[in-house]
């Protein structure tokens, strides 16, 4: 079955592409042997540097379970995701990933993720993004709150 979800995900990559949906990346999840979300890259045609094909995949699968953690999914991948994807995959508890292409095939079509790698391993005064603090101790007011709020849903 692995295989056959990994073909799913690399015939979205290829068949939105060529649509010309975005870049040459296609994910779904997969719970119990299931596809409950596809995704591919929709940068360009929905002007959104956020969907990435595992991001789309992700909220999809979201969208459709009724819930915002995928902790009994597997998300298979057309390429190693990047940093943003990467994150997005923790956030929703994922189980497992896998991935075809790697971070070097898409650094060889232009796609080079390395230094988003790279920034975010430094200081924050050391990043090329120029990150100053404002306000906290306004902006703590609402953790505060959140702290003693009693039906608060965790994630």
């Amino acid at each position: 079955m692995k295989k056959a979800f990994m073909q799913e995900a690399i015939r979205l990559s290829i068949q939105m592409m060529r649509r010309g949906k975005g870049g040459p990346f296609g994910a779904v999840v997969v719970r119990k042997n299931e596809i409950v979300g596809r995704g591919c890259n929709k940068v360009t045609s929905a002007n959104d540097p956020t969907a990435h094909a595992e991001v789309v995949a992700i909220r999809d699968a979201c969208r459709r379970l009724g819930t915002f953690q995928l902790s009994d999914c597997e998300l298979y991948t057309s390429c190693e995701p990047c940093p943003m994807c990467l994150s997005a995959m923790y956030w929703a508890r994922l189980k497992k990933v896998y991935y075809a292409n790697t971070r070097k095939d898409a650094a060889d079509i232009d796609f080079d993720d390395d230094f988003i790698y790279t920034e975010v391993s430094r200081p924050i005064a050391d990043r090329k993004l120029v990150m100053r603090q404002l306000m906290r101790k306004e902006a703590l007011l609402a953790f505060n709150e959140w702290k003693k709020k009693a039906d608060k849903i965790k994630y």
